[in-house]
C-alpha cells in the first residue's frame, strides 16, 4: 500500500479465505472461509508500524489485526484468538505475562531442495562443523551479519536479553525479554522477518524449520509463562511466603490437560515431528518437572517472584500467536476448573501413555479433531479451517517421494 493512502486512513481489505491459505498457496474448500470468500478489514496496529531499516528504499511494516467489516474480530485470525485470550483472563483481574526463546539456523545458500544444508564459510575458509556450542568464538564468518541484526532489532524497538551459539551446527538462539502476550507474539514475529531479510542482504539463508539438519538438535520456541494479579502486579504463582500457590497448580494442570489435544497447534509442520521424534531437549510429553529439560514443562530454577512455567514444545516454526494463545489458554482452562496436575518427574523417566503426545501431523490433526476442549476454546469455525488447511499440506506431503524411501526400498524384493 502506499505511504499516501496509508496516511490518509484508506481501508484495507483483504479476502477471508487468506487466512486458511496453506504453506503451498492452496485454499481448502470455500465452506470453511464463508462461501461468499467476502472481505476482512486490515486494521493497523498503531504502536506496530515500523519503517523497515534494512531495505535500500523507504518501506515500512504494519502488523494489523483482521477483522470483520461489522467490526469485530475474525475467528480465523490467529492474533485475534490472542487477543480473546488475554481478555479472559482480564476479566478474571489476571493478566498473562510471557517470553519468547526461539533457535534457529543460519546456512549458506540453498539453491537445491535435494540437497542437505550447509553452514557458510567462516573467516579461516572453513565451514562450522559442529564444535561451536556456546562458544565466545567468531571465526564462522557472521559478525557482519549479526552486527546488522542488532542495529535493525533496536531500530524496531526489539529488545533482546540473550543471544547465543547454540547445540547444532551454525544455530543460534535469541531470548526476548518477559513482557505482554501480544507485544511478544509481535515481537517474535518481527524478529523471525527481520532475520530472514537481513541474511538475504548478507548472502545467507535463515531458517526456522523445526528440523533443518539430521542427526542435529532442532530448533525450538520455548515459551515461558507466568500471571500477575492486575490490582497488585504481583506473581500470583508464589504466595507472599513464596511457596507455590493453587493457581499455579492449576495451570500446570491445565497445560497437561490440553497439550496432546493442541499438539498440531505448537507442531504445525510435517517437519515438526522430525525434531520431536528424537527428543533430544525436544520433548514430546505432557510431564511437569523442576528445572528437567527432559520434560514438556519445565519449571525453571528462579525466585518465588519469578516463578514461572516453561512450554517446551513449540518449535521455531510454529506460529507464535497461535502457539501462545493455545498455551495461556490451556492454562486459564485448568484455573478455571482447578485441575491437579500429576506428580512432577525429576532425573531419568519413562513417560506414562496418558502423558504421551502425538509424533505425527497426521495423529495431531486427528486428536485435534476429536478435541472438544479446543473448539471451546478457539470456536468450530478456527478449528475446522486450521484442520483442513494443514490437512491439504500433508496430503501434499504424502504426494511426494523421499530420497530415503528411493535409497533404501528401491532394491527391495
Amino acid at each position: 500500500m502506499t505511504a499516501e493512502g496509508f496516511l490518509e486512513g484508506r481501508r484495507l481489505q483483504m479476502a477471508r479465505g487468506v487466512l486458511l491459505q496453506c504453506i503451498m498457496g492452496g485454499y481448502p474448500a470455500a465452506r470453511f472461509y464463508g462461501s461468499d470468500d467476502g472481505d476482512l478489514a486490515l486494521v493497523a496496529e498503531p504502536s506496530m508500524i515500523h519503517p523497515l531499516p534494512w531495505s535500500d528504499e523507504p518501506r515500512a511494516l504494519a502488523i494489523c489485526d483482521a477483522d470483520e467489516l461489522s467490526g469485530e474480530s475474525s475467528n480465523l485470525s490467529t492474533r485475534g484468538q490472542l487477543k480473546k485470550v488475554i481478555a479472559r483472563y482480564a476479566a478474571r483481574g489476571l493478566a498473562p505475562v510471557v517470553a519468547t526463546e526461539l533457535e534457529f539456523f543460519v546456512f549458506a545458500p540453498n539453491t537445491d531442495p535435494t540437497q542437505p544444508f550447509r553452514p557458510p564459510v567462516g573467516f579461516d575458509g572453513r565451514r562450522e562443523d559442529g564444535q561451536s556450542a556456546f562458544s565466545v568464538s567468531s571465526n564462522n564468518g557472521l559478525r557482519p551479519f549479526f552486527s546488522e541484526v542488532y542495529k535493525c532489532m533496536a531500530a524496531l524497538g526489539l529488545p533482546r536479553d540473550t543471544f547465543m551459539h547454540e547445540m547444532g551446527v551454525s544455530q543460534f538462539e535469541i531470548n526476548l525479554l518477559h513482557g505482554d502476550p501480544l507485544l511478544l507474539a509481535d515481537q517474535t514475529f518481527l524478529f523471525k522477518h527481520l532475520l530472514k531479510e537481513v541474511a538475504l542482504k548478507h548472502g545467507l539463508t535463515v531458517v526456522c524449520m523445526a528440523k533443518p539438519l539430521a542427526h542435529t538438535p532442532g530448533s525450538s520456541m520455548h515459551i515461558h509463562q507466568s500471571l500477575v494479579d492486575i490490582a497488585t502486579g504481583k506473581n500470583v504463582f508464589s504466595d507472599d511466603s513464596g511457596q507455590p500457590t493453587a493457581m499455579f497448580r492449576h495451570f500446570i494442570g491445565g497445560q497437561q490437560a490440553g497439550m496432546a489435544d493442541f499438539t498440531a497447534l505448537f507442531a504445525p509442520n510435517v517437519n515438526s515431528y522430525q525434531r520431536l521424534c528424537h527428543p533430544y531437549a525436544s520433548p514430546n510429553n505432557a510431564c511437569w518437572s523442576h528445572d528437567n529439560r527432559a520434560a514438556g514443562l519445565r519449571i525453571p530454577a528462579s525466585s518465588p517472584v519469578a516463578r514461572r512455567v516453561e512450554n517446551r514444545l513449540p518449535g521455531a516454526d510454529a506460529n507464535p500467536y497461535l502457539a501462545i494463545a493455545a498455551s495461556l489458554a490451556a492454562g486459564l482452562h485448568g484455573i478455571e476448573h482447578e485441575l491437579e496436575p500429576t506428580e512432577a518427574i525429576q532425573g531419568e523417566f519413562e513417560v506414562p501413555d496418558n502423558l504421551a503426545l502425538p509424533c505425527t501431523l497426521h495423529a495431531a490433526l486427528e486428536r485435534l479433531k476429536r478435541s472438544q476442549l479446543a473448539r471451546e476454546l478457539f470456536g468450530e469455525e478456527f478449528i475446522e479451517g486450521y484442520i483442513a488447511s494443514k490437512t491439504m499440506e500433508l496430503t501434499s506431503f504424502f504426494d511426494e517421494i523421499t530420497p530415503w524411501e528411493r535409497r533404501v526400498l528401491a532394491a527391495q524384493a
